[in-house]
């Protein structure tokens, strides 16, 4: 049973005002576990001296942890709002909501800061002047949209930001996928046009783009450009097929988020329906094993969390099933972000009810497919657990591999799954300080020293440690644990890729011959997918290190680009990368270089480029 805590309120709580602000719960190592806002401090803070454990398990488990309350008192409640959002992004607290989503949706993205824009896809909205539209809960849908708006509108798709010009165009133009604006064969005008029909469609603003590109095939047959009128045509019936498609579900066409809220026991989970000009654009689901707090206190920290994200779509309306804690003040700092208004509404009948019910719908449905998942692995974890002869259930498996090439730019790389699933919070990239030349034992020898040493002064180890090999690699981490002292502390298993078709080999302590399941085992397929895992994520950052190592190099071979000049390149623009992508204009500001210097550096950094993407 969690015991309450020794922090001694009574002491505490007449030295705290009556006034709003923020208060940070911390353990003793000083670590902020949670941050939460008051409009009355002493109030609000006085409510957990009376928390009954049997009802409110994750907050007295909270609570038992504290040894300190820091509070900062503000002028206004909104204040405290702006405060706390701030404070929960810095320190990240462990009891917190932070909003995880199984997915990272993809965006569709209009660079309309460029000169010549183009459409792409990404995963993170960023403030840079570019217009962002989703996020799309179907890659499909998202990827067959792109393909869609290209073949009507066909915009540019080489990566470069700044388009340079060229004696010919590429192969898209050839094939009638890109105008080639990068060989004048379109004019800024007719180009932004499309940009602009782009977005249109992006927008949901069909209907009114349809009427526009009608009345220019009017325009073009009555001058006799019967050419130019059969392409309009053409782009009208498909722009008409797709409005059948869309589905509207509000005839007001404005945009609306949908929020859903479903508990089940100590679980939450919240959907998100996304409604652009009354029409269902895409939804995303967060799944909260256990939050601290009421409902409403709930509710409110998600909205707060998500929409506090920098660059998050701001819609005109946000509907709820139930009213948060502050909602006219959560409204009031969401219309400022917007710079127009934001209204949280819980409706009680009408079309947006229905709306609401849907959300709920989805939102159970998470609920549902979390609790599908937790009895597979449960399945899972028991057939591991026998398989391996493991003393208990592998909640946490934690896998490390080493990556090199001949002993440089050695990484060490650690993923982490928990309850079957990515944890990727928990992911680590470890560089090698003390071995030279290519020896994995020693390197696996060294991350594993730190990775143990560093969790048994948190408390914090897996239940099964996985590593990328034989006997050989398995007696590394045997003896990283006994130098520790905790040889029986972790459980041990080593996966060898499998050799002149053996199959996969699995390696126990204690053990003299391997363990080799059948191919088709979904406990082998599990560990090969952790190995698997491992090995892109070093993969991932050893290709980086190679990238940067060849850029570095490349720059150093400019005449008149010394050691000085590089670092100065580096202290301004932060990274080789972003020298990478700085126009001449830019590189030409930094001290020591000039516009001559800049120009040949541009020169020299993009020389080789496709113009194909």
């Amino acid at each position: 049973m969690v015991t309450m805590p020794p922090f001694d309120f009574k002491e505490f709580l007449p030295t705290v005002p009556l006034k709003p602000g923020v208060y940070l719960m911390k353990n003793r190592a000083g670590e902020v576990l949670y941050v939460g806002k008051a409009r009355e401090l002493r109030k609000r803070l006085s409510s957990y001296a009376r928390i009954d454990q049997a009802e409110h398990g994750k907050t007295a488990m909270l609570l038992s942890q504290v040894r300190e309350i820091e509070t900062i008192v503000t002028n206004t409640e909104k204040e405290a709002l702006i405060l706390e959002s701030s404070l929960i992004k810095q320190h990240r607290p462990k009891y917190n909501v932070i909003l995880r989503d199984d997915k990272s949706y993809p965006l569709l993205k209009v660079t309309v800061q460029e000169e010549w824009p183009r459409l792409v896809m990404t995963r993170r909205r960023i403030k840079d002047g570019a217009r962002y539209f989703g996020p799309f809960s179907s890659p499909s849908a998202m990827w067959e949209t792109i393909r869609y708006l290209n073949s009507l509108f066909p915009l540019r798709r080489c990566k470069e930001k700044n388009l340079k010009p060229k004696a010919r165009p590429c192969l898209n133009h050839q094939m009638g996928r890109c105008l080639a604006p990068c060989a004048g064969k379109v004019g800024c005008d007719e180009y932004q046009e499309l940009v602009r029909n782009v977005v249109l469609v992006l927008e949901g603003k069909n209907q009114q783009l349809v009427k526009e590109l009608s009345r220019k095939m009017e325009l073009a047959a009555a001058a006799l450009d019967f050419e130019a009128a059969a392409e309009l045509r053409d782009r009208i019936n498909s722009l008409n097929k797709t409005l059948e498609k869309q589905q509207v579900v509000a005839a007001h066409g404005r945009d609306q988020d949908v929020l859903g809220f479903a508990r089940q026991g100590d679980s939450v989970a919240v959907a998100l329906l996304f409604i652009r000009k009354g029409a269902i654009s895409g939804q995303q689901a967060f799944f909260l094993a256990d939050p601290v707090g009421s409902d409403p206190e709930v509710l409110t920290e998600v909205l707060s969390r998500f929409y506090g994200e920098e660059g998050q779509f701001l819609p005109q309306e946000i509907l709820l099933p139930f009213a948060g804690i502050d909602d006219p003040l959560l409204a009031e700092w969401l219309s400022e972000q917007r710079g127009g208004t934001v209204t949280i509404a819980c409706p009680q009948r009408g079309d947006r009810v229905r709306l609401l019910e849907m959300a709920d719908t989805n939102a159970q449905q998470v609920l549902v497919a979390r609790k599908t998942r937790q009895g597979t692995w449960q399945v899972l974890a028991e057939g591991l657990q026998k398989a391996l002869g493991l003393s208990r259930l592998p909640e946490r498996i934690e896998c490390l591999d080493i990556s090199n090439l001949g002993g440089k730019q050695a990484v060490g790389s650690l993923v982490c799954f928990i309850a079957g699933e990515k944890a990727k919070d928990h992911y680590r990239h470890y560089g090698i300080h003390t071995v030279e030349g290519p020896d994995d034992y020693a390197m696996m020898g060294e991350v594993l020293a730190r990775r143990f040493a560093r969790g048994l002064a948190e408390n914090d180890m897996p239940d099964l440690l996985l590593v990328d090999g034989g006997k050989g690699q398995l007696g590394v981490a045997m003896h990283a644990l006994a130098e520790l002292g905790i040889p029986g502390g972790v459980e041990l298993a080593g996966i060898a890729k499998e050799k002149a078709g053996e199959g996969e080999k699995l390696y126990r302590p204690g053990r003299k011959n391997p363990i080799i399941l059948d191919r088709h085992s979904s406990v082998l397929l599990y560990l090969m997918r952790i190995r698997d895992e491992a090995h892109r994520y070093g993969i991932t950052l050893h290709r980086k290190l190679r990238a940067k190592e060849s850029l570095t190099s490349s720059l150093e071979q400019i005449p008149g680009v010394g050691k000085a000049r590089k670092e100065l390149l580096l202290r301004e623009l932060g990274s080789m990368q972003r020298i990478a992508q700085a126009s001449v204009a830019e590189l030409a500001v930094v001290s020591g270089i000039g516009p001559f210097l800049a120009a040949q550096i541009w020169q020299h950094l993009h020389d080789g480029d496709g113009s194909d993407s």
